[in-house]
């Protein structure tokens, strides 16, 4: 049996924890190890239990939502962070997805879906509220993002090309090839090619012919 997505709550309103836990919880799958009331208990609950997602309210007391992402990425790199919010704005869109975010939803969308957003975030996935505007600066990337080779690389292997074929087609060497996929996998928080693919299809990094 599949291990379960462990999960930190991170909001300041002691109701709101509550009834995200019971819709969480009602999913055999997800187990919620803890609660954080503002973003620096959020930072350091994130770093002791190293919950695989973390999810976490915009606007906190102490430290934003934004920086205390930024705060436990450092720390914690693999977390996954899904940002809920009220506001749609595309200016904090951006902030939380640069400051490494998977995830942006709106805390009063009436069709808002936590259960399937935190398994998407703990498969690896971008997840974006529909009612969001996507932001220029992601194309999929997380924090960093990709460099143009790595894209480049990138559109090879979704193209179903080997290390061989991929460094003939680029005059590379396999080795270089190699490092650049390990890069690509790292910078995404990805480990399996078949979910690379599914990812930069999904997240518009390549070109579907």
């Amino acid at each position: 049996m599949a291990p379960k997505i462990t999960v930190l709550l991170a909001d300041d309103h002691a109701l709101v924890r509550r009834g995200f836990r019971r819709m969480l919880e009602d999913d055999p799958g997800i187990s919620v190890v803890g609660e954080a009331g503002d973003g620096k208990e959020a930072v350091r609950l994130a770093c002791e239990l190293r919950p695989r997602v973390t999810v976490m309210d915009c606007a906190m007391p102490e430290l934003s939502g934004i920086e205390a992402t930024r705060k436990i990425l450092e720390k914690f790199p693999e977390a996954g962070i899904l940002m809920l919010s009220m506001h749609s704005e595309e200016t904090l869109v951006s902030q939380a997805l640069e400051a490494g975010a998977r995830g942006y939803v709106l805390k009063n969308a009436m069709d808002l879906d936590l259960v399937s957003a935190v398994k998407s975030i703990a498969a690896g996935m971008t997840v974006l509220d529909p009612q969001v505007s996507r932001p220029d600066t992601l194309k999929g990337e997380r924090g960093g993002g990709l460099t143009p080779r790595e894209l480049e690389i990138l559109q090879h292997i979704v193209g179903g090309k080997s290390n061989k074929e991929i460094a003939a087609d680029l005059n590379l060497s396999v080795n270089t090839v190699a490092v650049h996929r390990a890069n690509i996998m790292d910078t995404l928080g990805i480990h399996k090619t078949a979910e690379l693919v599914v990812y930069a299809i999904r997240n518009g990094l390549v070109n579907l012919p």
